[in-house]
């Protein structure tokens, strides 16, 4: 993308880390958006989306009870099932019921009632794959595409093929991001310069109230805006006296445009969190105010106005999705919470034009086996065959790509393995995942390491 890496390196501010001034993780973002390394940089072929937001459900949600529609495991319920990590143990049918949905006949099951409704803007993609059934590394895997190593997520990967639309905001945010498997690495930027990492706003594993604040010291509490520009305008002398002795300093150069953008960034930010001139029907739309709907219903409406003000990627984090009991009442909770914000950021998305051009993705690190865990109501982690969807941005609607076994366990057609399923989001983002490269280690490293095919027939 660079000629060198010393220009790269000059332009970028690289070296820093994450910065509690609530923006050093896209810091070097210049005062006019046309210069700077988060500039808009032209696509290696045309785009179908600007933007991506990733409804990400932590912990590995169950296929086969969600959006993998299996008979014969019903009629089957209770026969023994030697294969997976359960030997002996018995196939445990869906205790829920799926119908057929739009012109299309998608099947969803009936705990997503509301984003059933918009069956015919899914892309459903029944064979995925990943390579280990563990949460850490399957976490990882599906953010950065390796685990074995640190690697930039693709939220960075996209900032830094693509640049950001808005120079006053973050190009890549990640709202409610878990604190384990693999905690900030699956937001960082590893090698890549640090201006790519993602901005976190809130997480750790609390629930999302809403609150902007929840980015470290985006408020100040002791200082005035203009106060905080006088002792900006000084800070800023010394850093560019520190830059004209030195000549080339490029921690210097990211840290006086991270300043500018942070500072920028605590007038313009809480304005997406504010949410009082919204409607009561929006609100209620998202499901906000309502308790089980209300915090992720908030993730849903930050992310329809972040997208709508110019961040390129927007991940969006629900937890506690890792089922080993309890199935039927955990996994109802955890669609209950998620069915109607989802479907009325769908709505709004595309009663404004935006889905067109906006890829919406879900999923998890993986899937949960057909065999029941413990004798009961639970299912184990599954690698092998599990289900994610897109919409919008240039695929397929109303489309069932790829199939799992008659039980859901393996995949055995259209198989779309991690790195083909990362090839793909950045090939509609307009970016050719071969040639989306950055040298370190003495080679060019990429997101899909040295595998991937894009999935062409998912394609609009």
């Amino acid at each position: 993308m660079f000629a060198t890496r010393r220009e790269m390196l000059k332009s970028s501010g690289a070296g820093f880390g994450y910065l509690a001034f609530a923006a050093m993780a896209q810091g070097a973002a210049a005062r006019d958006v046309g210069k700077g390394p988060l500039a808009p940089k032209s696509p290696h072929h045309p785009a179908t989306a600007k933007r991506v937001i990733f409804l990400c459900m932590d912990g590995g949600p169950s296929h086969v009870d969600t959006f993998d529609h299996k008979p014969k495991l019903t009629a089957d319920d209770g026969k023994p099932y030697a294969k997976g990590r359960q030997g002996g143990a018995k196939l445990l049918a869906s205790p829920f019921k799926f119908e057929k949905h739009g012109q299309s006949g998608l099947p969803v099951s009936e705990l997503f009632p509301n984003v059933a409704t918009h069956a015919d803007d899914l892309c459903v993609l029944n064979g995925m794959q990943t390579d280990l059934p563990n949460h850490p590394q399957a976490f990882l895997q599906l953010h950065c595409g390796l685990f074995q190593f640190p690697r930039p997520s693709m939220g960075a990967w996209a900032l830094y093929g693509l640049g950001t639309e808005n120079a006053n905001l973050p190009g890549f945010v990640t709202i409610n991001p878990p604190a384990g498997n693999g905690g900030s690495a699956n937001y960082g930027s590893s090698f890549l310069p640090a201006i790519y990492q993602g901005t976190r706003i809130g997480g750790g594993g609390r629930a999302f109230g809403g609150d902007i604040q929840a980015v470290a010291n985006l408020k100040n509490a002791t200082q005035t805006p203009a106060a905080q520009r006088k002792q900006l305008d000084y800070l800023q002398t010394l850093n560019k006296g520190k830059l004209a002795a030195d000549g080339v300093n490029p921690g210097v150069e990211g840290l006086i445009e991270s300043y500018e953008l942070a500072f920028r960034m605590q007038a313009e930010l809480p304005k997406y969190s504010d949410f009082a001139k919204e409607d009561k029907a929006t609100l209620d739309r998202y499901g906000i105010g309502n308790g089980p709907t209300d915090a992720f219903g908030r993730q849903c409406l930050l992310a329809r106005r972040l997208a709508e003000a110019g961040v390129r990627f927007i991940e969006l984090n629900a937890n506690g999705w890792d089922q080993h009991r309890n199935v039927k009442a955990d996994l109802t909770r955890n669609c209950t919470s998620t069915d109607k914000p989802i479907a009325a950021l769908l709505a709004d998305l595309k009663q404004k034009g935006m889905l067109k051009d906006t890829l919406v993705i879900w999923g998890g690190e993986f899937g949960r086996t057909p065999s029941a865990q413990f004798g009961g109501d639970g299912r184990d982690h599954n690698a092998k065959g599990f289900t994610m969807w897109m919409a919008g941005g240039g695929v397929k609607g109303g489309l069932r790509y790829g199939k799992t076994d008659d039980y859901g366990f393996e995949a055995v057609e259209g198989k779309v393995h991690v790195h083909d399923w990362h090839a793909t989001i950045l090939h509609v983002l307009g970016l050719d995942h071969e040639k989306l490269t950055y040298k370190y280690a003495g080679r060019d490293m990429r997101l899909t390491d040295v595998k991937g095919t894009v999935v062409k027939e998912i394609l609009a």
